[in-house]
C-alpha cells in the first residue's frame, strides 16, 4: 500500500528535514510541505471536493505551524476531514502533550529530534488507522468534508452595506431549499439578527465561550429553533461579552455547529475580531458584501489586504457580492473586482430598499415578499454560491421566489458570464478616484 503523506511545517528548516526522511520511507508518496495552517485546510478541502481518495493518508503537523497554533489546527483537521490520519510532530514529546495531542483529534505524536523508526512507526500506524476508517465509510462518496455540513461566512466592507440582511436571507433560502441550517451572529458587539428576525432569546454565543467540549445537548441550549426553520446562535445582548469569544472559543463553537448542521451561515460584521477571523480562515465559502461606492469599496480592498496579512484569508478565495447595484452605478463590479483582486459573483443585488423598508422596520425580513427583486437576487446568489440543496430542490420549495433563478432587473445573473463581460465599466467620477488610490 502506498501512503500519502502531507507535511505542514512553517520553519524551512523543519519542513526540509521532515520531507528528507519521508523520502526514505518505503512505499511513501510525500508531498511538498505547506507552510501554514491556511494552505493545509485550503489543500485538503480542494481534494476532498474531488473525492475522499485524493485525501492524504496521512497528515504531518510541525509544533511551530501557524498561524493557528498546531493543536488547534489538529482539531480542526479532525473534524473537517477525519478520514485522515494527523502526526504531531514537536520537540515536547511528555505524557502531558501527548494526551493534549490525542484528546485534539491526532494519532501519533512524533518527538524531535526525529527518528526515522519512530517516524516510520507513527506514520503506519496513522496510515492503517486512516484506511480502516476509509473502508468504513466507503468509497462511494463524491465530497468529503468531514462530519455536517459546510459554513460560509458573511462579512461587510464597512458599516451599512447591508452584511446582515444577506447572510439572513442566505440562510433562509438554504432553509426553504431543504437544508439544515444555523444562523450564527458573529458580530459580537452589535449584532442584529435577532432582530431582523424579531427574536428574543436568554442564551447566546458568549454561552458556550467557556465550554471545551460542546455536546449536542449543550449545543441545544443554546440555539433558539425559529419558526422559519433557523437555529439561531445569536450575539451576546451585552455587547461587552463579545470580548468571552476569543479565536479558540470560535473554531470550537463552529466546529460544533458543523457537525450537527448542513449549512452554517456566520454573519461576521465588519470588525476584524480574533473569532469571526478564526471562522473566516475555517469558512468553505467567505463572502464579502460591499456597495458600489469609493467609501466603501477602499474598505473593501482594506478588508482583503488585512486578511491576507493575517493570513486569514486570500483575495481569489474571497466571494465579493455588490449590493445596491444599478446599472447607472458609476463603479461597477468588474471594476470593483479588479480593485479588491477577489471573484465577484455573477449577480449583484439591486438597488431597491422601498422593497425592504417595511419588513426591515417590523423586525420580520423573512416576511419579504417573493416578487422583491432584492430577495430574488440574494437567493439566485444561494444557489450561485453552492448553499441550497439543489437547483430543484430550491425551484419547488415552499416560501421561496418564483424567479428563483433571475436576478430580476439586474440582469446579469440570466446571461452567465462574469462580471466584467456583462457589466460595462463606466471611466469618469469616482471611477478616477479609486483608480488612483489603488496602488496605495
Amino acid at each position: 500500500m502506498t501512503t500519502r503523506i502531507l507535511p505542514a511545517a512553517g520553519d524551512p528548516d523543519a519542513a526540509r528535514a521532515i520531507a528528507t526522511l519521508l523520502s526514505q520511507l518505503p512505499a511513501a508518496e510525500p508531498a511538498l510541505p505547506v507552510p501554514d495552517s491556511t494552505t493545509l485546510l485550503d489543500t485538503l478541502a480542494r481534494l476532498a471536493a474531488e473525492s475522499i481518495d485524493e485525501l492524504p493518508e496521512v497528515v504531518l503537523v510541525h509544533e511551530r505551524i501557524g498561524p493557528v497554533p498546531a493543536l488547534e489546527l489538529i482539531r480542526e483537521v479532525a473534524l473537517r476531514f477525519p478520514a485522515v490520519g494527523v502526526v504531531l510532530v514537536s520537540s515536547d514529546a511528555g505524557p502531558a502533550l501527548f494526551s493534549a495531542a490525542m484528546d485534539s483529534g491526532a494519532r501519533g505524536l512524533v518527538g524531535l529530534p526525529l527518528s526515522y523508526e519512530e517516524l516510520a512507526a507513527r506514520v503506519q500506524a496513522a496510515a492503517h488507522w486512516s484506511v480502516g476508517v476509509r473502508r468504513h465509510l466507503g468509497r462511494g462518496a463524491d465530497v468529503f468534508t468531514g462530519p455536517g455540513g459546510r459554513v460560509v461566512t458573511v462579512t461587510g466592507a464597512k458599516g451599512g452595506v447591508g452584511t446582515t440582511f444577506t447572510a439572513v436571507q442566505f440562510a433562509l433560502a438554504a432553509a426553504a431549499s431543504g437544508r439544515r441550517t444555523a444562523l450564527v451572529d458573529m458580530d459580537l458587539q452589535a449584532g442584529d439578527v435577532g432582530s431582523y428576525l424579531d427574536v428574543q432569546f436568554r442564551r447566546s454565543i458568549a454561552d458556550l465561550a467557556g465550554i471545551q467540549d460542546i455536546s449536542p445537548r449543550v449545543l441545544q441550549d443554546a440555539v433558539y429553533d425559529d419558526r422559519t426553520g433557523l437555529a439561531l446562535l445569536l450575539a451576546p445582548a451585552d455587547g461587552e461579552r463579545g470580548e468571552e469569544v476569543d479565536d479558540r472559543a470560535a473554531r470550537h463553537i463552529v466546529g460544533a455547529l458543523r457537525s450537527r448542521y448542513e449549512l452554517v451561515v456566520i454573519d461576521c460584521g465588519t470588525q476584524v475580531t480574533g473569532a469571526n477571523a478564526a471562522a473566516v480562515e475555517t469558512a468553505d465559502v467567505a463572502v464579502l458584501v460591499t456597495t458600489p461606492d469609493v467609501v466603501a469599496v477602499r474598505a473593501a480592498k482594506r478588508m482583503v489586504r488585512m486578511w491576507e496579512r493575517l493570513q486569514v484569508r486570500k483575495a481569489e478565495d474571497t466571494a465579493l457580492v455588490v449590493n445596491r447595484w444599478s446599472k447607472h452605478t458609476e463603479i461597477q463590479p468588474a471594476l470593483i473586482e479588479k480593485i479588491t483582486k477577489t471573484r465577484a459573483t455573477r449577480t449583484p443585488v439591486p438597488a431597491a430598499f422601498k422593497e425592504l423598508q417595511a419588513v426591515v422596520d417590523a423586525g420580520r425580513v423573512q416576511d419579504l415578499d417573493n416578487r422583491s427583486t432584492v430577495k430574488q437576487a440574494l437567493w439566485t446568489l444561494a444557489g450561485e454560491l453552492g448553499l441550497l440543496a439543489g437547483p430543484e430542490e430550491a425551484a419547488g420549495a415552499q416560501g421561496s421566489p418564483k424567479a428563483l433563478g433571475s436576478a430580476g432587473p439586474a440582469g446579469p445573473a440570466r446571461s452567465g458570464g462574469s462580471p466584467g463581460t456583462s457589466l460595462a465599466v463606466r471611466v469618469s467620477g469616482p471611477v478616477a478616484r479609486l483608480r488612483r488610490g489603488r496602488e496605495g
